[in-house]
């Protein structure tokens, strides 16, 4: 038994040396100095690249689509065909109506030449005369006539009375007899006549009215197809602009972002066809939580980093806030809370974009991570955010290291980013600090720098 106590009691011995030796020489930390120098607040989210603008290449109007060449990331010039309707069915069309509206044009020429009837008129007109200067003649006729048939009832009563004493012979009374009715047979025939004449006349006066009013007609006549001429020359100009519009040309210098039909078939009006964006103008969205977009402003400094760009954090490229947006919205993180958040936009500077374009083959919807600086304080007392922790009464507070012991120390923490903190007041530059203490780690221990080890 007395050959067991031996051993033990040289490893309770080395175990008693070991704590001595650690209480004297300390806990081994790693120790830094709080420092002065630049302290930058920043927000870290993630971001994805976009355009202001994309512009979308649609169908003007239902009809047969030509084959798209140009795919994806094909370069296009402003005013470059890129999407076009088959030609010979628009090109029908507009000659239709180029015919129709022609015909038309003919018919109103056609019916504003009045010569024709300008000269009927005039002939009827003096038609209308000639038939005065007869009414007047048969009528004089009639008056002769009677004249002549009223002498021969003389004549013959004469002769009547003549014969009853025998002065005349019943010959001279059957020649007086005759000559008085084949008279009253002229007289009746004049008179006929003349109100044939007449009647004539009557119908001769209205034919000057007539061509007239045919005239005025002509006139309604041209209106009527003055307005079949709008008709068709406002369908002409729709065709025309068919045909203008199935030509469908590039509004920007840009490329191909994305092709929705490649091959000829019939489409639909209103069809997506293609989308087209100017990568130079590419910006960068970040969805950022509401409660700290209230410290991001119009104007201020962001960096672009990640894989995407081929920078690392805090060798980001230069970008400048943009657009805040005025609402919020909801929405799930991966972890399934529910989180309020804003749009914010990023610009590049045109001397960073342009060799960033050039160098890697950057588009739209690319995930990148984004860096707003929203303040920045220069000169002051500058330590690790690892150094700071708060106490049970929500201070914030550090262990700072003198001879050998660690001392909690409370201090005033002012800006702060995911590396370093800004020290308002509490310890001066130069204190020596633990960069990450231990739970464990109290007040009036002794430590150890690890880096004398």
């Amino acid at each position: 038994m007395k050959k067991w106590w031996i051993p033990l009691g040289l490893v309770l011995l080395a175990i008693t040396a070991w704590v001595v030796w650690n209480a004297r020489a300390g806990t081994p930390v790693e120790m830094t100095e709080a420092t002065t120098g630049t302290i930058r607040q920043y927000i870290d989210e993630q971001g994805k690249t976009r355009l202001p603008q994309e512009h979308a290449i649609t169908m003007p109007f239902a009809g047969r689509l030509g084959e798209i060449s140009l795919k994806e990331g094909d370069r296009v010039k402003q005013g470059e065909v890129v999407a076009q309707v088959v030609q010979e069915d628009v090109e029908t069309e507009v000659a239709e109506y180029r015919a129709v509206v022609a015909g038309l044009e003919a018919s109103i020429r056609e019916n504003a030449d009045t010569t024709v009837e300008q000269t009927t008129q005039k002939q009827a007109e003096h038609f209308v005369e000639s038939m005065n200067t007869t009414v007047d003649v048969a009528k004089s006729r009639v008056e002769a006539s009677r004249s002549r048939h009223e002498y021969a009832k003389t004549i013959l009563g004469r002769i009547e009375r003549l014969a009853e004493t025998g002065a005349r012979s019943e010959d001279d009374l059957d020649q007086a007899r005759l000559r008085e009715v084949e008279a009253e047979a002229d007289y009746r025939q004049d008179a006929l006549t003349h109100q044939a004449i007449i009647s004539i006349d009557a119908a001769t006066r209205l034919l000057p009215s007539m061509i007239s009013q045919y005239i005025a007609r002509k006139e309604l006549t041209e209106a009527v197809l003055e307005k079949q001429k709008s008709e068709a020359e406002a369908r002409l100009r729709l065709a025309e602009l068919r045909l203008e519009r199935g030509t469908m040309r590039s509004p920007i210098e840009g490329v191909v972002l994305r092709r929705h039909l490649s091959s000829e078939q019939q489409v639909a009006a209103g069809t997506p066809l293609l989308d087209i964006g100017d990568l130079n103008q590419l910006q960068v969205e970040a969805e950022i939580l509401s409660q700290e977009v209230v410290d991001i402003r119009p104007g201020q400094l962001a960096q672009v980093y990640g894989p995407a760009v081929g920078r690392e954090a805090g060798e980001g490229i230069e970008a400048i806030v943009g657009t805040i947006y005025p609402t919020g919205f909801t929405k799930v993180s991966s972890l399934g809370v529910e989180q309020q958040r804003v749009m914010v936009i990023l610009h590049f500077h045109a001397s960073d974009l342009t060799p960033l374009l050039a160098s890697r083959s950057l588009g739209t919807e690319f995930r990148v991570q984004v860096r707003i600086f929203t303040a920045e304080s220069q000169a002051t007392v500058v330590v690790p955010r690892s150094a700071i922790f708060r106490d049970e009464r929500g201070a914030w507070r550090l262990f700072a290291v003198r001879e050998g012991v660690a001392h909690s120390q409370a201090v005033e923490v002012g800006l702060m980013n995911q590396q370093q903190a800004e020290i308002v007041s509490g310890i001066d530059a130069g204190t020596a600090i633990i960069r990450s203490p231990e739970g464990s780690l109290r007040e009036g221990q002794r430590v150890r720098s690890l880096a004398g080890e």
